[in-house]
């Protein structure tokens, strides 16, 4: 019983996400016909970059301890 409950949770909730993923974002549509999307993806995209760099570099430092 416990594990059909769990299984119908799980069904729901990826219905949900499938509804609300219908939704328009007028945000979006807005930053895209304006060209501030590709702002937004730079940056985003720097700091994931940053990101990615710091963590190999702390990896060499600590590798390096060790």
């Amino acid at each position: 019983m416990n594990n059909i409950k769990s299984i119908l949770l799980l069904c729901f909730s990826f219905i949900s996400t499938f509804l609300f993923a219908q939704e328009e974002v007028p945000m979006a549509d807005t930053m895209r016909s304006e060209g501030k999307i590709y702002v937004v993806v730079a940056v985003v995209l720097v700091l994931v970059l940053g990101l990615v760099l710091y963590v190999f570099l702390m990896d060499k430092k600590i590798t390096a301890l060790e």
